[in-house]
């Protein structure tokens, strides 16, 4: 392992130089959940997306022109490498979406409605090539049974059929979707003008989908309340942008956020459990909140029906034993049964 460490230093250094940054100084950054990790360097930003690791740079590379063009603030790429899952790109700085509304609550909801307007620009952009995520929505909601309640795998045909049904209702409209689209993969970036004012980072895996999804991430967040007056400006705002009634729009966003929290809930158990990122089960209580909202909307009583018979809510219990089996399941899923 030292040995394998010891070769990536050696050909992150030969990049850097090749980019005539030989013997700068590097400084970690904070990651993500992904394998990718971040330096700071000389005023750069270096992703190290080590071969190996199931990480790809080459859609971030596409994605990141793709953005551009569209007049969104992504990081401009400097020099890259991806078949050695190297990127040198701009820094834009750490003006989180998240910092902002938590240090100035009074100005939350013009930062979050300047972030469905942004929203609202990169829909522009073209979906060619890019992988339908509405067909991927039902599979990637029974993660919730997979990893989440694997005791209730008999109810995972019926789980996933039923929020097929749900995201078909919506319609066969496909924009371009991030897919994570939250507070902190936003930046605040005021002095720049229009839709380029909010920063987007982590745009990898963006997909074609459904028109709402971007918006009910934004304000359905996992990871931070959104105020009710900020979460009902970005959608009134929404709603005009997209020139659809308030009820079509709280419609579409209900059933987007369902899958997402469902899905979330498998993804957050995942981490835990496979990956061995024991904090993510601390999660887990705000989005089954969130579910549980979501699930309200007469446009899924039949994934509420499902899902409230098969997924437990998460007691101290469950959270305790998701963090104590932290890192010692297997890719093929914890073996069905309560949790200890």
């Amino acid at each position: 392992r030292r040995g394998r460490r010891v070769s990536r230093d050696a050909a992150i250094a030969a990049f850097l130089a090749e980019a005539g940054l030989g013997g700068a100084s590097r400084a970690p950054l904070a990651g993500d959940a992904s394998a990718r990790r971040y330096e700071r360097v000389a005023g750069r930003v270096l992703m190290d997306a080590p071969p190996g690791s199931g990480e790809d740079v080459r859609p971030f590379l596409d994605l990141a022109a793709t953005l551009a063009r569209a007049g969104l603030s992504v990081p401009r790429i400097e020099a890259a490498d991806p078949a050695a899952g190297l990127v040198l790109m701009e820094d834009l700085g750490d003006a989180l979406l998240a910092r902002h509304a938590a240090a100035r609550p009074e100005a939350e909801a013009e930062a979050y409605v300047a972030a469905v307007e942004t929203a609202h620009a990169m829909q522009a952009a073209p979906v060619a090539g890019l992988p339908d995520y509405a067909e991927a929505m039902p599979e990637l909601a029974a993660l919730a049974v997979d990893w989440y309640a694997p005791e209730a795998a008999g109810a995972r045909g019926a789980l996933r059929a039923a929020v097929a049904g749900a995201v078909a209702a919506l319609g066969p409209a496909r924009v371009l979707v991030h897919r994570d689209y939250h507070a902190e993969n936003l930046l605040w970036l005021p002095d720049r003008a229009g839709a380029a004012r909010v920063g987007v980072l982590d745009f990898q895996d963006a997909a074609a989908g459904p028109v709402d999804y971007d918006v009910a991430s934004l304000v359905n967040d996992a990871r931070r309340a959104v105020a009710p007056a900020a979460r009902d400006a970005a959608l009134a705002r929404w709603a005009a942008l997209t020139g659809r009634d308030a009820d079509a729009v709280a419609r579409g966003v209900a059933v987007c956020s369902a899958q997402r929290n469902l899905r979330i809930l498998g993804v957050f158990a995942r981490l835990s459990l496979r990956d061995g990122k024991a904090r993510y089960p601390d999660f887990i209580p705000r989005t089954w909140t969130l579910l549980q909202a979501d699930l309200a909307h007469p446009a899924l009583a039949e994934v509420a029906a499902v899902a409230r018979e098969a997924l437990p809510a998460p007691t101290p219990a469950r959270l305790d034993d998701l963090r104590a089996r932290a890192g010692t399941v297997g890719p093929e899923g914890p073996a069905a049964g309560p949790a200890r």
